[in-house]
C-alpha cells in the first residue's frame, strides 16, 4: 500500500518570523516538551532546532530558526543566515507574527524574504490573549492583503488557543510520505547540544543588559555512568569581558551557582537521572566578532 493509500503526510515546516514573536514557545507547545529555550529577551534561538510532532496520520518535522532581523555584527549576520537557510530547504513554512506588538517590518519581510522562495506560507497570529478582537481582526485584514497565505490562523503559543487547528492546516498542506524519524524522536540534537542550551537559558533568565548576548556555553565533559544513574558536565561560559565575568559569577559565586542549579534541574528532567554540573567562565575577547570562535562556539 502506498502512502498516498494509507492516509500517511510527512514534511519539514519551518517556524519563522522576526526576533521574540513566539516561535520557540509555539514549538514547544505541539511538541508537549521543551526543545527550544525562551526567555523574554530577543534572539534567544541562535540556531536550528529541530522539533518532531507525531500525529495519527502524520509525522511533523518542525525547524525553530533564529529570529530575522537587521544584523550589525559577524555573529547576528551568521544567525540570520541560519534562518534564511531552513526557509529553502522546507515544504511549508510557518510564519509567525506578534499580534500584541505588530511591525511594518515584518511585512517587508514577507514581501522580500517569502515571495522569491515560492512555497506555501501559513501566517500564525500569536499572542491574541493579549489583543481586543477589533484590533486583531484589522490585523488579518491588513495582513491578508500584503501577502497571498494559504490561511491565517490567530493563536495563544502560551495558553495553546487554536493550536490544534493550526496543527490541522498543517497536516493538509503537507505531502504523502512515510515517517523520517522513529516514533519515539522528539528532536535529532544531542544531549550535550541541549544541556548547553539548557545553560544558556538561565543565563537570559538571570542576568541582564548586554551579558546574555555576550555569552556562548561549550560543554567540555559529559560523561554518563549508568550504574549510578549519574551524568558528570563539565560546562564552560564564553563572554567578552572582565566585567562580564565577574557580573556573571557574582558576590561570592552567588549568580554562578544559581544559574547551575536552575540549569541541573532542567537537566535532569530531560536525561532522566541525577546530575552534577560543575560551571566555568572563561573570557573570549570579542568573541562575536572572530570567525574563529563562531565556529568553535558552532555558529
Amino acid at each position: 500500500m502506498s502512502d498516498a493509500e494509507a492516509g500517511f503526510k510527512s514534511g519539514f515546516v519551518s517556524i519563522a518570523g522576526m526576533p521574540n514573536v513566539g516561535k520557540s514557545t509555539l514549538l514547544n507547545r505541539i511538541l508537549g516538551e521543551k526543545v527550544s529555550i525562551i526567555s523574554k529577551k530577543p534572539q534567544t534561538t541562535r540556531n536550528r532546532i529541530l522539533g518532531i510532532a507525531h500525529q495519527p496520520l502524520s509525522q511533523i518535522v518542525f525547524i525553530d530558526t533564529p529570529g530575522i532581523h537587521r544584523a550589525k555584527d559577524r555573529f547576528n549576520t551568521r544567525i540570520v543566515e541560519t534562518a534564511l537557510s531552513a526557509l529553502k530547504e522546507v515544504d511549508l513554512i510557518l510564519w509567525v507574527i506578534d499580534a500584541a506588538l505588530p511591525d511594518p517590518v515584518s511585512e517587508n519581510l514577507l514581501t522580500y524574504t517569502l515571495k522569491p522562495l515560492n512555497k506555501p506560507v501559513i501566517l500564525a497570529l500569536n499572542k491574541i490573549d493579549l489583543v481586543k478582537k477589533p484590533l486583531l481582526l484589522s490585523l488579518i485584514d491588513t495582513l491578508s492583503k500584503a501577502y497571498a497565505f494559504e490561511e491565517i490562523i490567530p493563536i495563544s503559543a502560551q495558553k495553546g488557543t487554536q493550536v490544534e487547528k493550526l496543527i490541522s492546516v498543517i497536516e493538509k498542506l503537507l505531502p504523502y510520505g512515510p515517517a523520517f524519524f522513529p516514533e519515539d524522536s522528539l528532536t535529532d540534537l544531542p544531549e550535550r547540544f541541549l544541556s548547553a542550551e539548557l545553560i544558556r537559558e538561565k543565563v537570559f533568565h538571570l542576568t541582564g543588559q548586554e551579558i546574555p548576548y555576550a555569552t556562548a556555553i561549550t560543554i567540555e565533559a559529559f560523561t554518563e555512568n549508568k550504574k549510578k544513574a549519574l551524568t558528570t558536565i563539565h560546562a564552560t561560559i564564553h563572554v567578552e569581558r572582565d566585567s562580564q565575568k565577574g557580573i556573571l559569577i557574582g558576590k561570592s559565586g552567588s549568580k554562578l551557582r544559581r544559574i547551575g542549579e536552575e540549569a541541573r534541574k532542567d537537566i535532569e528532567n530531560m536525561l532522566g537521572n541525577r546530575v552534577f554540573l560543575k560551571l566555568f567562565v572563561h573570557v573570549q575577547k570579542n568573541w562575536r566578532q572572530d570567525t574563529k570562535a563562531l565556529r568553535r562556539f558552532g555558529y
